[in-house]
């Protein structure tokens, strides 16, 4: 499973890379407001931090809109991907882009249908957001267990499944159970995946043991 880191946020990605955890980023114009931030230098300066695409996503509404901001925002870096709402004029434009071998990657996917609709107009990713569906009294894994099995169906199918609005370690393993591409998750939770009481508290007793036999390493 591949790792997006999802912020706007450059000294996130920054001092998250050298983990060798993050294969790329995800962004969009919320977050992007957020840091008071311009837009194209926040996407120029992830780019060059990390190989990996970094999704940036356009405001335009109609498709002739989004193919032309598309067109521009790639012209930051190699490594942009274009980010498309999924709309039917997200999926003309997408449409358009994948032909022209631009890399999409269509957001705000809510069902099955929406997925399989991104993938047969030829988006590289597709973005089921798991929290917004769970703030709803739904269950988000059910979606993403649904778009792997219709995928799998179907193997001329290329888009790979990018799980978004993560919020919990919880949903990181059930994606990743579930077989989603990638997981695009917040900072926080990239951390908090590591934690652990019995990690700590055994990480504590072998230092107080080494620490009493007096020796050093080096």
């Amino acid at each position: 499973m591949k790792f997006f880191l999802d912020t706007a946020i450059v000294d996130e990605v920054a001092k998250m890379v050298d983990t060798g955890l993050v294969d790329g980023v995800t962004t969009n114009p919320s977050l992007i407001a957020k840091t008071g931030a311009k837009l194209e230098d926040t996407i120029a300066a992830m780019c060059k931090l990390t190989n990996g695409p970094v999704s940036a996503e356009v405001t335009a509404t109609d498709s002739q809109g989004m193919i032309e901001q598309g067109i521009s925002l790639r012209k930051i870096a190699d490594n942009v991907c274009i980010k498309i709402p999924l709309t039917m004029e997200g999926l003309r434009a997408t449409h358009k882009l994948s032909a022209s071998g631009h890399p999409v990657n269509m957001t705000l996917c809510f069902s099955a249908n929406q997925a399989l609709l991104a993938a047969k107009a030829g988006a590289r990713f597709i973005s089921p957001f798991i929290g917004r569906l769970d703030d709803l009294g739904a269950n988000g894994m059910d979606l993403i267990s649904d778009i792997r099995l219709m995928y799998d169906n179907y193997p001329a199918l290329k888009t790979e499944i990018l799980a978004a609005s993560i919020r919990s370690v919880g949903h990181m393993r059930e994606a990743a159970l579930i077989g989603a591409d990638i997981a695009t998750l917040p900072t926080k939770v990239m951390m908090d995946m590591v934690k652990h009481p019995l990690t700590s508290s055994g990480l504590d007793a072998f230092l107080a043991d080494w620490e009493a036999t007096g020796q050093n390493i080096l």
